[in-house]
């Protein structure tokens, strides 16, 4: 039973540190859910990571008022979401943390009221949100969180029985809003892992053994620490200091090597400290203060391999040296950037001008900081962004609202859509011109792609079986065989029309090229009003991307 009345931050975080434990103890089942049964389900894994850039943003100190630990968590969310369920999770902790602003402790009927927040805050990101959705998840949460701190303002564990149940019902309710999801047999991903994070925060609060997950989480999330000076907005504190605690006394004990990393927390941010007194210690912080931490360090032990670098004065270096380059370089009207996953097409893409490739596409998704990077890279004042994956385009889209730059993402569903956008870039032209040219070209693409089943499945009036050769037309499995060859010759007699001229086959990795190259000869015998390319894609898991226009 939940005692507690109220929730500060140190609290909040670990109830989040343990919801994203459990999700990703839970990523592969949550990923499983993926509709169709292609290879590259990805909900359970594009949360998990965006969870856990959020768990380190709130790790990086201690955050002991509410607000603060729910702006980082926002902040953490945002630059690590990845895919559509994650820029939609960290919408829900962006609304989340507008709600709390000023709030040093959350009580039931303010927890309640940022989850109200947290969903409409999402909602509205979504240029056009479907029901049955991890949307639909968390408004109904949230609609039916506030009636109950409404009528019982002070109590946090008939508050989370409400969170839990109503979620559970409204997610077995998803299938029945989306068809597709009923089809499949299956209800909807992202609203499974929302609930599986809202578990862990009833866990934490409870007391329950999900605690010990969520220090697993919080171990994996050390190992994994980055410290990106770059990613840091604003420099509160401008001393990074590391080094070595050696030789630790003998008379130290373990509450005082935690004794030790409070204090680090109390002094800066960016805090690392790893290691034991056994094996001795290895520290870093950022810090106003670096002599006093060495100091705390001495306390426990010698301290060796110290390095000590003023953050501020490598930043003014940085933006003095770019600032220069600009000087000798002005930005020039337009610039591409592109996401690929695969070396063939990433080759294409840089033939055709694009200047940045971001890698990701179907098995791994781009994060929002990954795509800034990218857009931020580029000399130019006008950047056209080519998602190529319908599960990046939000993640693009929250990118370029949070540039400088005139930024136009251009919709593009895969790679060869965002090839076609390439090639109709003209210099001469506007750059709404462009885009309407581009978006216009992209859209004359259609395609089909064909990859293996990894579980079984019925789609209307199909029975697949794992391990099927399966092709899909429009984003719908609508093929299936025990043979590549047969399925992209079914694919094409779906796709090609009488007014197309070319045909373009790209092979994957696990596709021979000598294959390939039988496939396009035997494809300009059956289609010889059209032209035939055949280009080595290198994609992972998908054997081929044909594409028609």
């Amino acid at each position: 039973m939940i005692q507690v009345q109220s929730i500060d931050g140190l609290l909040l975080r670990e109830m989040v540190i343990a919801g994203a434990a459990l999700l990703e103890k839970n990523r592969e089942m949550v990923d499983a859910l993926n509709v169709f049964p292609v290879p590259d389900g990805d909900t359970g894994t594009n949360m998990s990571l965006t969870m856990a850039s959020a768990t380190r943003e709130v790790n990086s100190k201690e955050f002991a008022r509410a607000d603060e630990a729910a702006e980082a968590l926002s902040k953490g969310a945002l630059r690590g979401a990845r895919g559509n369920s994650g820029v939609i999770t960290s919408q829900l902790y962006r609304g989340f943390a507008k709600a709390l602003k000023g709030v040093d402790k959350i009580t039931p009927v303010q927890f309640a009221a940022a989850l109200q927040k947290g969903a409409e805050t999402a909602y509205k990101a979504v240029m056009k949100p479907k029901e049955g959705t991890i949307l639909t998840v968390a408004r109904t949460i949230a609609e039916e969180a506030v009636k109950q701190a409404e009528a019982a303002p002070e109590d946090y564990d008939a508050l989370f029985n409400v969170i839990l149940q109503s979620g559970e019902a409204i997610l077995k309710r998803t299938p029945e809003m989306l068809p597709v999801l009923k089809q499949a047999g299956v209800v909807d991903a992202g609203g499974r892992g929302l609930l599986l994070i809202y578990t862990g925060y009833a866990a934490v609060l409870r007391g329950e053994t999900i605690e010990e997950a969520a220090e697993e989480e919080a171990a994996a999330e050390a190992a994994e620490f980055v410290d990106d000076h770059d990613a840091i907005e604003e420099i509160k504190y401008p001393y990074h200091i590391r080094f070595q605690v050696k030789h630790i006394k003998e008379e130290a004990q373990d509450s005082d090597i935690d004794h030790f990393r409070r204090r680090l927390n109390r002094m800066g941010d960016m805090v690392q400290l790893e290691g034991g007194k056994e094996e001795g210690l290895t520290a870093h912080v950022h810090t106003n203060d670096p002599g006093r931490v060495m100091q705390y360090g001495m306390e426990l032990g010698e301290l060796t391999d110290i390095e000590v670098e003023n953050l501020l004065e490598t930043r003014r270096l940085k933006e003095q040296a770019e600032a220069e380059q600009h000087r000798k370089e002005p930005p020039k009207p337009y610039g591409m950037v592109s996401v690929s996953l695969g070396e063939g097409f990433s080759s294409i893409l840089k033939d055709l001008q694009v200047d940045a490739i971001v890698e990701g596409g179907q098995t791994m998704n781009p994060s929002i900081e990954d795509l800034s990077k990218a857009i931020e890279s580029v000399n130019a004042e006008t950047v056209f962004v080519f998602p190529n994956n319908g599960n990046i385009i939000l993640a693009a889209q929250q990118a370029a609202k949070i540039s400088d730059k005139n930024v136009v993402v251009i919709p593009t569903k895969n790679v060869a859509m965002g090839i076609a956008a390439a090639v109709a870039f003209q210099p001469d032209l506007s750059a709404d011109e462009n885009a309407a040219r581009m978006d216009e070209a992209a859209q004359k693409v259609r395609t089909g792609t064909i990859t293996y089943a990894v579980r079984d499945s019925d789609f209307e009036d199909m029975h697949i079986s794992e391990g099927d050769i399966i092709g899909l037309h429009n984003g719908k499995v609508e093929f299936k065989s025990d043979s590549v060859h047969d399925v992209a010759l079914e694919l094409l007699k779906a796709i090609v029309t009488e007014d197309d001229g070319l045909i373009t086959v790209y092979y994957g990795a696990d596709t021979k090229e000598e294959d390939a190259e039988a496939l396009g000869a035997e494809i300009e015998e059956l289609y010889p009003d059209c032209d035939v390319e055949v280009h080595a894609g290198g994609q992972p898991l998908y054997y081929y991307l044909l594409a028609v226009e």
